[in-house]
């Protein structure tokens, strides 16, 4: 009911208000140019954290791959250190004659005097070792 009792204030017009008034709108138009200026750089600023987060997101993925390919290039190594040994025995195992000779007779089926050598396919041997 309070509302309906309401009288009519008249608004006086001397320089205190007015000078009170301009203060009233000049804090409300810095207010405003503040919060634009703080829309302004909060825009910017996720402009940059954006840009930093694909970089990141970017150089992380990189990163990945990159530890992909060292993981294979280890491998690699690895099997490449392997062979290596093997034919450097090989080398080792080459100085010696009757190895080289055993390599001709079984390689190329060379035979000494008074040998006779016998052709067994391989495929036989593997199934009678697969039946014991």
């Amino acid at each position: 009911m309070r509302g309906l009792n309401k009288e009519k204030v008249l608004l006086l017009k001397n320089a205190f208000i007015l000078s009170q008034e301009k203060k009233a709108i000049f804090k409300m138009q810095h207010k405003r140019k503040l919060m634009r200026r703080l829309a302004a750089f909060g825009v910017v600023g996720l402009i940059i954290l954006g840009t930093m987060l694909s970089a990141i997101i970017s150089q992380s993925a990189s990163l990945e791959t990159s530890g992909e390919k060292l993981v294979k290039a280890e491998q690699q190594l690895i099997k490449l250190e392997q062979q290596q040994k093997h034919s450097e025995e090989e080398l080792e195992r080459l100085k010696d004659d009757e190895y080289i000779a055993e390599l001709a007779r079984k390689e190329y089926f060379w035979s000494d005097k008074g040998e006779i050598i016998f052709n067994i396919p391989e495929t036989d041997q593997k199934e009678q070792r697969e039946e014991e």
